[in-house]
């Protein structure tokens, strides 16, 4: 569960650039945006492999 609460810690801290980006026009707001959904991407592929590992022990 601890890596679930990092994944919504990272959503929320994607919303400032996020907002920068699109409303701003921020260039700088997008590369760390897309970073940051890397980063994103990355964890809730981990996420998915422990729930199926748990899963599958079951």
């Amino acid at each position: 569960m601890k890596k679930f609460s990092e994944l919504k810690e990272l959503v929320s801290s994607l919303e400032t650039d996020a907002e920068k980006f699109y409303s701003k026009g921020n260039s700088a707001a997008g590369t760390r945006l897309r970073k940051g959904l890397q980063d994103l991407k990355n964890l809730a592929q981990t996420i998915r492999l422990e729930v199926q590992d748990t899963k599958n022990k079951e």
